[in-house]
């Protein structure tokens, strides 16, 4: 056998060295093994290019570079302890076992582990993460709460174990012990940004009041560490978990040159942990110090204030006279009004008394009184005669009125009667010339449809038609018209029980009517 498969191929064309017939399905499982055996792990440098998550939790994406493009495919399980998330234009480092996929007759990249490739690629993607969340509003200065003066209870996120806790809670201890409550988290690797966003949700899920005390200041911190360790603070879920926060929060990732997206949405910034325990509380010394101070100035201030107001009273003091010389003056008085009470009230009784005198004397008499009333009621009495003698007979006056009233009245009435019954009879003589039984008493016919409407046109007929003929005296028949328009009608029997004979008038030959036919 040649060398050249092809070769063979052609010289033998019977069939007998050519390679045996296989199904698609084994040729893809021999691909599929040929491609898994050869290159099994890989690691892919690319960028993510048509990032999406199925339905089922699986995620699909193709990794490209200048010159190709490998799709790619991370199953649920792996995904969800992938320590970045991919998005459309990252460029990473995909670490995974390649493979086909026979229904599509493709290769692909099964990924198990994603990294990003370098430090400028991780920096571009968290400058892209925070543009976005800043169109969206979440680091907007009017979303930001103010810190308390001193709260009562003090959230911390951040990992049980490490320098960090110790660190904040000896500078709480050193400047204003308060109680704190720890919700104990991870702060590196792929879970700690789940862990951290929960502990945020969970302190403001905790309802005022309650067996665990609500915080009035959550504190979130981390010690200092690459961009790679402070990524879970650059994550989207902290990051909205942060802005969302009712209970005010404050931000203490890494050193003072380290910046976290978490920062832009907290709503204080501190560069250290040990910082932010400062801006939590004051220093207690320092409030009993100036609680000692504004003491001594309020003592102070209140003494002037008191000595100010002494000597005020004093001095009007001075310009007030005794009150034994108010009371000198005003017994005085009092004897004086005493001593001119009597001849006042001697002189009112005279006065009244002699005004009771003199309305007496203007009092008219009973018994003239009585003789003036009787003389008015004689007066009345008589125009009350006087009138009855006018009334009656005005009343007999009315009554002659009334009677020449009422004759008028009838004659008026007769003569209104008489006009309109002549003008009754006028229009029954008049509706009577205008009626058709005046035509028809002249020998005429009325010639109705079946609708019984009159028919005035013979273009309102055809041949077959049936008409109602009205007469003068004896009512009306039916008829049929046999045809339109003059012409000689069609000689033809008649059914028995159509034929009406007229009772004493014999039917006219058409030739010799002198009115002519009314068809």
């Amino acid at each position: 056998m040649s060398d050249n498969l092809h070769d063979d191929l052609l010289s033998d064309p019977m069939g007998e060295n050519q390679p045996p017939v296989v199904s698609v399905t084994e040729l893809s499982s021999d691909v599929k093994r040929t491609v898994e055996d050869k290159f099994g792990y890989v690691r892919v440098r690319g960028e993510v290019s048509g990032f999406k998550r199925a339905a089922s939790g699986h995620l699909y994406m193709a990794l490209k570079d200048a010159d190709a493009v490998i799709d790619g495919v991370c199953w649920k399980g792996t995904a969800g302890r992938l320590e970045i998330q991919p998005e459309d234009g990252l460029e990473v480092i995909a670490t995974g076992r390649v493979t086909t996929y026979a229904a599509r007759s493709k290769y692909q990249l099964v990924i198990e582990r994603i990294e990003v490739a370098g430090e400028g690629a991780l920096l571009k993607m968290i400058e892209e993460r925070r543009k976005r969340l800043g169109a969206e509003g979440l680091f907007d200065a009017e979303h930001k709460a103010s810190i308390p003066f001193l709260p009562e209870v003090i959230g911390l996120v951040t990992s049980p174990t490490g320098a960090v806790i110790r660190d904040i809670l000896h500078r709480l201890e050193d400047r204003f012990p308060r109680h704190v409550l720890l919700w104990p988290v991870v702060v590196q690797g792929k879970d700690a940004a789940a862990l951290v966003s929960a502990a945020i949700e969970g302190f403001n899920r905790i309802a005022p009041g309650g067996a665990v005390p609500r915080p009035d200041l959550i504190i979130v911190a981390r010690g200092g560490g690459s961009i790679e360790d402070l990524m879970a603070f650059n994550e989207e879920n902290v990051v909205r978990a942060a802005a969302a926060s009712d209970i005010p929060l404050i931000s203490a990732v890494g050193h003072e040159t380290d910046t976290t997206l978490i920062d832009f949405a907290s709503d204080r910034r501190a560069p250290t942990p040990t910082a932010a325990a400062e801006m939590a509380v004051p220093v207690r010394t320092d409030l009993i110090a100036q609680v000692a101070e504004d003491e001594a100035r309020l003592t102070s201030g209140m003494t002037r204030i008191l000595r100010g107001r002494a000597q005020d009273v004093t001095v009007l003091a001075r310009s007030l006279p005794t009150p034994r010389r108010i009371l000198e003056g005003a017994m005085q008085r009092v004897d004086d009004w005493g001593e001119r009470l009597d001849p006042a009230l001697t002189r009112m009784l005279r006065t009244k008394r002699d005004a009771v005198v003199g309305q007496g004397h203007q009092l008219v008499k009973p018994d003239q009184y009585v003789d003036a009333k009787r003389r008015d009621l004689g007066a009345l009495v008589a125009q009350l005669a006087s009138a009855k003698t006018m009334s009656e007979g005005s009343i007999e006056r009315d009554l002659r009125d009334v009677g020449s009233f009422t004759t008028r009245l009838q004659q008026a009435q007769s003569r209104l009667l008489d006009g309109a019954e002549k003008k009754l009879q006028a229009l029954v003589s008049l509706l009577e010339s205008y009626s058709y039984k005046g035509v028809l008493e002249r020998g005429f016919v009325l010639v109705r449809d079946t609708a019984g409407a009159p028919v005035l046109s013979v273009d309102a007929l055809s041949p077959g038609d049936g008409i109602a003929l009205s007469f003068r005296d004896d009512g009306q028949i039916g008829a049929t018209v046999d045809s339109v328009g003059g012409g000689a009608p069609a000689k033809k029997a008649m059914p028995k029980p159509a034929q009406r004979k007229l009772k004493g008038v014999s039917k006219p030959d058409a030739a010799d009517d002198p009115q002519g036919s009314l068809l």
